[in-house]
């Protein structure tokens, strides 16, 4: 049902003075004001992501309005302005300390939203969303709402084209040129690199996450790839999105009705699928939360059931960067996400009989579509797939007791012989130490580094800051001196990074993790047969105990927070550093669990697990 009308708000002139002035402005029915509102919201901030999205904004809204009157067949609700929320920039950011507001952007778009939908009563809302967080906290905070709400991606940037090559590039191209010694070559890279309007084009973590959210079910799968410059943005979708949301409303279908438990997995399964952003481990427990689940990795899907599916059952099925060539857009020619989720659904690997918002299942919107098969150069099938195994992997051992360590395996380029990793650590407290070494004394890097950045996670940095500049560098060295070089933080990464790098090792250093205990020159141990990330040295409790002695004191002589952690001076970072929640929970500020878990519910078990019966070289069911 749709929410009550205020009472006896008709009654009352101060409360109905504001609410006809706004209809008159907008071109809308003063007689609608006591009717429950509908609304636009958008993201905006400082870079070219968000560039396209007002435009998108404004169709809707008209066409909101168009819909909205008293006759036989139109919409009888208020209309509200749209509002917008704010975020940085995560590709101009990288490599700096303000990089630590962007995970923090999440948080600031769920509180924004929550402000907006709940203090407005919005009974109905359509969200356009550009860049990696704000989609995530629009999601989570329409999931706290629990009205009917639909979205749309604002869509991807066109790939930049190098003028001397002829070969395409993008905004990682340029950060793995940042040690070039030639400053008019990083130049013309970065004058090329990003042309036009929207959000990054790779399958990094805008396309990750957008795909999430499509297959997930709150955004027409039709709407996730066209570029952000396509017209059907502005000239088709806006009115899809405005019949979609009637009918929504007519039905009373809401968020939490189409987020559950089996289109989270799906969602999760489809990331595996696209080589997807290490983020998704970030925001999925964040999404899971918003839908009233406690603990996404124990009330939807284990970290040994999403390793299991990704070493087993799930292949990469994408030629996609920043592992392969081709941009979301190429993906939207040989037919869009749909033409993932069909062969997905095909192969028996998802749910298709889950809600989404198109009032349709999921199986019913890819039919629909009229859904091509895959193409073979840009989109593969599961009998044939890009790469054979899953694009990431979860890793415990004695550094990872979280069992929160993400490795992104599709895009490592070498050193993982046998499934194993052995390097010596080389440690840096703070990202900008490592730029600094990276900088000035690049040749000091050498072959099986295990270089360690800790004291930048959710608390230390605060923020857990991502580290696109620095693994871009060390792909550029490696693949220069035909060496590897490993990478492991209780940061987190960019989906355009590649290469042997482990994010999210938790507990984090900050709150005495054993990340914290690494000396320089321990042997560390990535084994990906076991999952596991392992240093010897902390097996024996005499080493550890000694070590976080020495720890602890630090800690407490400079007043309960390690010297290493980042300046917590502003309230939110300050927020951040005390209310941050562990990066497998998520890596948000939640200060009470039984606040921000609304209306937990428990995880429904429809009996559905995906089949494994075109998987040769799957060994066991799960």
């Amino acid at each position: 049902m749709l929410k009550s009308k205020p009472l006896l708000i008709d009654r009352h002139p101060g409360r109905s003075a504001q609410t006809i002035g706004m209809a008159k402005e907008l071109g809308t029915s003063p007689d609608l004001i006591h009717e429950p509102t509908v609304g636009v919201v958008g993201t905006k901030g400082d870079s070219q992501c968000y560039l396209g999205v007002k435009d998108k904004v404004n169709a809707i809204h008209a066409r909101l309005r168009d819909s909205i009157g008293t006759e036989p067949g139109q919409l009888k609700l208020r209309l509200v302005e749209p509002q917008y929320t704010v975020a940085t920039s995560d590709g101009i950011r990288n490599g700096t300390r303000e990089m630590r507001y962007s995970l923090i952007g999440r948080e600031v778009t769920n509180d924004a939203l929550c402000e907006h939908l709940e203090a407005s009563g919005l009974a109905g809302t359509i969200a356009v969303v550009a860049c990696d967080k704000p989609p995530v906290g629009t999601l989570a905070a329409l999931l706290e709402h629990n009205e009917p709400a639909i979205i749309m991606s604002d869509g991807a940037i066109h790939p930049g084209i190098d003028p001397k090559t002829g070969g395409a590039i993008d905004i990682v191209s340029a950060y793995e040129v940042a040690g070039h010694p030639d400053p008019e070559y990083r130049h013309h890279i970065a004058s090329n690199a990003c042309p036009g309007i929207g959000s990054c084009g790779g399958m990094f973590t805008y396309n990750t996450m957008q795909t999430f959210i499509g297959v997930a079910g709150m955004q027409p799968l039709h709407m996730v790839s066209p570029a952000s410059d396509d017209p059907r943005r502005l000239n088709e979708f806006p009115d899809e999105l405005v019949h979609h949301l009637a009918k929504m409303i007519e039905a009373d279908l809401k968020p939490r009705d189409i987020v559950v438990r089996d289109s989270l997995r799906n969602a999760l399964i489809v990331a595996l699928a696209v080589g997807g952003s290490t983020n998704v481990v970030l925001h999925v427990p964040e999404i899971a939360r918003a839908a009233g689940y406690e603990n996404f990795w124990k009330d939807v899907m284990t970290p040994e059931e999403f390793n299991h599916l990704s070493q087993y059952v799930v292949p990469v099925l994408t030629d996609a960067r920043p592992y392969g060539k081709y941009s979301m857009v190429d993906i939207d020619k040989v037919g869009g996400v749909q033409v993932i989720v069909r062969e997905l659904l095909e192969t028996g690997l998802l749910n298709g009989d889950v809600m989404t918002c198109t009032g349709e299942t999921l199986s019913e919107q890819v039919e629909r579509l009229n859904t091509p098969g895959p193409d073979g150069t840009v989109v593969y099938t599961v009998e044939t797939p890009y790469k054979p195994t899953g694009g990431l992997r979860l890793l415990g051992g004695n550094l990872s007791p979280d069992f929160s360590a993400i490795l992104k395996l599709a895009g490592v380029e070498g050193g993982l012989g046998d499934n194993l990793f052995r390097g010596k650590a080389r440690i840096f407290n703070g990202q900008s130490d490592l730029l600094k070494a990276l900088d000035d004394t690049p040749d000091s890097f050498q072959n099986n580094d295990m270089v360690i950045v800790r004291y930048e996670g959710p608390s230390g940095a605060p923020g857990m800051p991502e580290m696109l500049d620095p693994t871009a560098r060390i792909t550029t060295l490696c693949r220069d001196k035909g060496i590897v070089i490993a990478l492991m933080t209780d940061a987190r990464f960019s989906g355009g990074s590649v290469g042997l790098v482990i994010g999210h090792v938790g507990p984090e250093a900050a709150l005495g993790g054993p990340i914290a205990f690494i000396h320089d020159g321990d042997e560390i141990i990535a084994d990906l047969n076991t999952n596991e990330l392992n240093c010897a040295a902390l097996d024996g409790p005499d080493t550890l105990a000694k070590r976080k002695a020495v720890w602890e004191k630090e800690v407490a002589d400079n007043g309960g927070t390690h010297p290493f952690c980042g300046d917590a001076d502003t309230r939110l970072l300050h927020r951040a550093r005390h209310s941050a929640v562990p990066a497998s929970r998520g890596g948000g500020i939640h200060p009470n669990r039984e606040v921000w878990v609304k209306e937990p519910r428990e995880a429904e078990r429809s009996g559905f697990t995906p089949s494994n019966k075109t998987r040769p070289n799957t060994t066991k069911a799960f």
